[in-house]
């Protein structure tokens, strides 16, 4: 039988659809200045990080991997990000620089997201790769969401610095993609309209390709034919 079970007993094959799009739907971005504590504990980690883990991996090379960066090495992460700021500026007043390092600070739970373009297989390529990673934060992002907390993906140009990449000791075959945020959110804003079906999706025809929106309409079968 299909379904999932529960304490409440068996939800049926709907049950579950409705419930994935209702935690689909309410995900949503806040910013890591609006995550505060408490962050998940180990156990919800643990559960958070095993979501990722159910990403489509071709291969199976597990081409992309996640970096925590606990609290007390936040500090070293914050002169990166200083440091990538000067790079960029050499004008840049005290005070951008102390906004650039207290981004290191803001969430409970901080990540940085890496995927190898080169670890195992060559056949399989960094489109593939960088499609899993995205799979696996997705999952990552809908668990800690399915547990209360809030969570955002940042990026920028400090990712590119050569400071940051010594911190994390990547490989010339690693690109950092994104930071990671999660902890309990202090507000959020209404949900943001999101794009409908017909915005992007469209269909091949015989006659005429690639026609705009979904057709959902079956073909006549041709006389003579069951």
């Amino acid at each position: 039988m299909s379904g999932l079970v529960d304490k409440a007993g068996l939800v049926s094959a709907m049950d579950m659809a409705d419930l994935a799009a209702t935690l689909m739907q309410s995900r949503q971005t806040i910013l890591p200045k609006r995550l505060t504590e408490p962050g998940p504990d180990a156990t919800q980690l643990q559960q958070i990080l095993n979501a990722a883990a159910s990403a489509p991996d071709h291969g199976q090379l597990l081409p992309w991997r996640l970096v925590l960066v606990p609290t007390d090495v936040r500090g070293l992460l914050a002169e990166q990000f200083a440091a990538a700021l000067q790079e960029r500026d050499a004008a840049a007043l005290p005070e951008q620089m102390e906004q650039a390092r207290e981004k290191a600070f803001r969430a409970p739970c901080l990540m940085l997201l890496v995927v190898d373009g080169a670890k195992g297989d060559p056949e399989v390529g960094l489109a593939e790769r960088l499609l899993s990673a995205g799979c696996s934060v997705q999952n990552l992002l809908l668990m800690a969401t399915a547990l209360g907390f809030g969570s955002a993906l940042t990026s920028g140009k400090a990712l590119k610095a050569a400071g940051l990449r010594r911190l994390f000791a990547l490989s010339a075959s690693d690109q950092a993609l994104c930071f990671v945020s999660l902890g309990t959110a202090q507000s959020r804003k209404p949900a943001r309209l999101r794009p409908t079906v017909s915005d992007f999706v469209s269909h091949l025809t015989p006659e005429q390709g690639v026609q705009p929106g979904l057709d959902l309409s079956k073909p006549e079968a041709p006389s003579g034919l069951f």
